[in-house]
């Protein structure tokens, strides 16, 4: 018996031992928190009609398995993909549309486009895998200028807005629950956008509006029997909100898959914050390196 004990606790030391050499660079766990795995995810991804994969926007890990996903997605559909993103705004439709298609060079696109700083490193790959394959690439974002009107003067300010500059926004008037959680947070935050000193009600209003028109873009873009494939900050998808509120309210037939990044300094269980967050969590340590 004293033999059988000292086998099993040495069989526990040498799992535990082999976690720690193997340093694993992230964690996969189901909405209820149970540990699964890339294939499931991909099993789950395959069947939806929309993906949306929240990412930290500095996470490697969040943007390799955004590459992967999306590489694996266009196999299991035979390239019956579509790809969309918040890193771009959607008056620069036109000028991706014609660096895929190859009427500008890279470095026309690059220079005209208002990417992001980390573009080169995290959304590029993305970019050229859509422009290899031929596939569309969505730039879903409300124009920032237009964020910024929200901001400063609520959804009334873009009621002052030309027709031309109404085709880059979600349709007006733009619905809007101040209840959901996700808009709640923001003024519980202090209701202040960047750098601002004072508190501001419209700033839940200014992620609202961005949110409502990446939900636009996205059902507007989408095509039956394809994948549309999201890429966004998590807080603009976690706990079934942000966009995939929008989405569910414009066609609640849609079937919505989610996933989202977080980080731990443990990966051994999701921390029970993160229950329900998202059908699929990352979880990433604490001290993995970051783009920027």
């Amino acid at each position: 018996m004293k033999i059988i004990i000292t086998i099993s606790i040495i069989a526990c030391v040498l799992i535990l031992q082999s976690f720690n050499d193997t340093k694993p660079a992230y964690k996969l766990f189901d909405k209820n928190g149970k540990e699964t795995n890339y294939s499931e995810m991909l099993k789950m991804a395959k069947d939806a009609d929309i993906v949306f994969f929240g990412e930290l926007h500095n996470n490697p890990i969040s943007h390799w398995l955004q590459y992967e996903l999306t590489k694996d997605l266009h196999k299991e559909k035979e390239g019956k993909i579509i790809l969309g993103a918040e890193m771009f705004e959607s008056d620069n439709q036109l000028i991706m549309n014609e660096y895929l298609k190859g009427t500008i060079a890279e470095s026309k696109f690059e220079d005209e486009a208002r990417l992001w700083p980390n573009y080169s490193t995290d959304y590029k790959p993305l970019v050229s895998f859509a422009k290899e394959n031929n596939l569309a690439f969505i730039a879903t974002n409300i124009p920032r200028r237009y964020a910024s009107v929200v901001f400063n003067k609520g959804f009334e300010g873009l009621e002052s807005l030309d027709d031309e500059a109404k085709r880059f926004i979600a349709p007006l008037p733009v619905d809007y629950d101040e209840n959901l959680d996700c808009y709640k947070n923001m003024m519980k935050m202090g209701g202040m956008g960047k750098g601002m000193g004072k508190t501001n009600e419209n700033f839940p209003k200014s992620q609202a509006i961005k949110d409502a028109t990446m939900a636009h873009f996205i059902t507007k873009n989408h095509k039956e029997n394809y994948i549309s494939i999201h890429y966004n900050g998590s807080y603009h998808s976690d706990n079934y909100q942000g966009i995939v509120w929008y989405v569910k309210n414009k066609n609640k037939k849609l079937k919505i898959f989610t996933i989202t990044t977080v980080t731990q300094a443990e990966l051994d269980k999701l921390s029970d914050e993160y229950i329900n967050m998202a059908d699929f969590i990352i979880v990433v340590p604490e001290t993995m390196t970051t783009t920027y």
